[in-house]
């Protein structure tokens, strides 16, 4: 009778273990949990990054779109010009850099860390063994000092 308390016991902490293992890191646990609110708080600050980029292009297409002057400064800047224009060249100046527009970069979202379902089955397994065998001990040991 007794090696079925030893063996319950056993089986009660292999479970024990496993439920805590899953619920603190496992795949669906809390630290895989927190780790994908952390990913969303990233997720948010990448799209308000792009939203100030994008409010900057649409500054500058409407400048383009509704402003003569900023359309033939733009052209001028990627080397367009009239046909019958004269251009006079001023040596001394440095030249003036094309406009690159800044469209944000990639965001690849990272899988969550935790540790994988059978590697915690294994441990709670082991565990599970591991206090049978030294309750099963202890149950040998005091019935040979009985």
């Amino acid at each position: 009778m007794r090696v079925f308390k030893c063996l319950l016991l056993g089986i009660w902490a292999a479970v024990a273990v496993y439920a805590l293992f899953s619920f603190l890191a496992g795949p669906k646990g809390l630290s895989a949990y927190n780790y994908l609110l952390g990913e969303k708080d990233r997720q948010w600050n990448n799209i308000k990054d792009l939203r100030i980029i994008n409010q900057e292009l649409e500054r500058t297409r409407d400048n383009l779109i509704y402003d003569q002057d900023t359309l033939l400064v733009h052209a001028r800047q990627m080397g367009y010009g009239y046909e019958d224009e004269r251009i006079i060249r001023i040596v001394g100046l440095s030249n003036i850099k094309p406009i690159h527009s800044e469209v944000g970069t990639k965001y690849y979202a990272q899988k969550p860390e935790f540790i994988p379902e059978h590697y915690i089955k294994i441990a709670a397994l082991v565990i599970g063994f591991i206090i049978f065998a030294f309750l099963f001990m202890l149950e040998i040991i005091d019935r040979r000092s009985r």
